[in-house]
């Protein structure tokens, strides 16, 4: 994975990140809330010798007091001295319960040594610190004793007394804030790339190109209306939506230019991939440039492309097929140059039906008087719909929808069409988010009229189209425009 990956994960899984840091922040302070105050009292230790006269006597009870220092901080959280802290204090506690509380240290090179107290209250901590500044000095007088006569060789003295500290030393708020929002956002990044990891959705060209060699066509960007408003029935539309139909349009128009398809099969992996949708928005666009065009409504188990034109299919293609009605009285017009062929009753057998050798001459009838037929089949891993609909079409665009696709049943459906010689024309990736739209060569533009109105757009997407795009037969394909490009049309079949 390099940075542009990462960052893909960052915009995408977002959700996933700012959830995770948002509960292992408040359940850091959750447990802040929840511990109980900790406060701190420190006293300081000089330990030094008595009873040298000259420099080498200095020396050695410099030495000497080093040495004995590592033992005295041993020597504070014994019974020895906190025994009697505790009966001063008239506590309750044992001392071996109180030097929990107690900790010593030695600065090094030094004959220092800090004694910190931890209590429930500044009072409480301070109280025990003052008794084992007073102590511990009685206490290493009587054990360095020499003899009943003589006094010890070594002096400790109280250089820092106790003091009461107001501000506790645990917890602390602001650190445990700080690690909790670090801790999070590095947990809520590797669940947000885990789940990445895991996900085997089609999110991107790169994962199409990852499965099959098939030529991209093009994209369609995510459009949160399209369930109302499935068609782009403005034909000069400078919307995201219409504009990549139109480059799906032009591109389509070099794929196999020496023996240019006539008829195509519009399919997808599995139903919710936008198939339907797609066709029938690539007819309206072809329709649009000035080009003859029928679309078939192919799906006929579940039938929905006459709904999304707001029009009836109760007769149509099956009772043509069954020689219940003639061609030209089922054909709706929908718009000039665009006709619409419903898909009629559904039959008990629609694979055999899709496959005779009356639909074929049904195409072949339909490719002569029209410059492209489509054919809105069902999707390939259900039935076997499509693939025989392959067969007898010039060839077939799969629709591949970003998010909703497994990598698995793209691939399953590539081979479905390669056993029955199927000619894929390319693929149209359709639903791309918006945080993808860039990887595509969409590019924003502003469409304001000259009154000031508000900008056109199809549903508020604020992405724009793909000015330019190169098939893989690397033809260079101008970028489209307003004019139904330029008025050139195919000629009449």
């Amino acid at each position: 994975m390099d940075l542009q990956d990462y960052l893909r994960i960052l915009r995408k899984r977002w959700p996933i990140i700012v959830a995770t840091t948002i509960a292992v922040l408040a359940a850091a302070m959750l447990a802040t809330g929840l511990s109980s105050r900790v406060y701190e009292s420190k006293v300081q230790f000089f330990v030094s010798t008595s009873g040298a006269d000259d420099s080498g006597q200095l020396l050695q009870g410099s030495t000497f007091t080093q040495q004995r220092v590592k033992s005295y901080s041993q020597l504070i959280d014994t019974p020895k001295v906190l025994g009697p802290v505790v009966d001063k204090l008239g506590w309750t506690m044992s001392p071996g319960e109180l030097s929990n509380l107690v900790t010593a240290s030695v600065p090094p090179d030094t004959v220092l040594i800090d004694v910190r107290v931890h209590g429930g209250s500044p009072d409480s901590a301070a109280a025990v610190a003052a008794a084992i500044g007073e102590q511990f000095p009685d206490t290493v007088a009587e054990l360095e004793k020499v003899s009943d006569k003589s006094g010890s060789p070594v002096k400790v003295t109280v250089v820092e007394p106790a003091t009461s500290a107001d501000v506790p030393v645990s917890p602390r708020p602001l650190r445990n804030a700080a690690l909790g929002l670090v801790l999070g956002l590095l947990a809520g990044f590797g669940l947000a790339v885990m789940r990445d990891i895991l996900d085997t959705s089609i999110k991107s060209e790169d994962d199409v190109k990852a499965i099959t060699d098939a030529t991209i066509l093009g994209g369609i960007p995510f459009d949160q209306t399209a369930a109302k408003a499935p068609l782009i029935t403005k034909p000069n539309s400078k919307s995201t939506r219409s504009e990549a139909f139109r480059v799906l349009r032009t591109n389509l128009r070099f794929v196999d230019a020496t023996d240019h398809p006539t008829s195509l099969v519009i399919t997808s992996s599995v139903p919710g991939e936008g198939k339907s949708t797609s066709a029938a928005n690539l007819a309206l666009t072809l329709a649009d440039a000035g080009s003859s065009v029928c679309v078939i409504e192919g799906d006929l188990r579940r039938p929905r492309l006459l709904e999304y034109f707001g029009m009836v299919g109760s007769v149509g293609l099956t009772d043509v097929l069954i020689n219940s009605a003639e061609l030209d009285d089922v054909l709706q017009p929908f718009r000039t140059g665009l006709m619409l062929l419903g898909a009629g009753a559904t039959p008990p057998n629609p694979s055999e039906l899709l496959g005779s050798s009356a639909m074929r001459a049904l195409v072949a009838d339909l490719e002569a008087r029209f410059d492209y037929v489509i054919i809105d089949a069902p999707p390939l891993l259900p039935v076997t719909d499509a693939a025989i609909l392959a067969t007898v079409a010039d060839g077939v665009i799969v629709v591949v929808g970003a998010g909703v696709a497994q990598t698995a049943m793209l691939g399953r459906a590539m081979d479905a069409l390669e056993t029955v010689n199927g000619h894929v024309l390319g693929i149209v990736l359709n639903r791309i988010p918006r945080q993808e739209s860039y990887r595509y060569g969409y590019y924003r533009y502003d469409y304001t009229s000259n009154t000031g109105k508000e900008r056109e757009s199809s549903t508020g997407d604020s992405d724009a189209v793909k000015l330019a795009t190169e098939s893989d037969t690397g033809v260079k394909v101008p970028p489209p425009v307003d004019r139904q490009d330029l008025g050139v049309s195919p000629s009449a079949r």
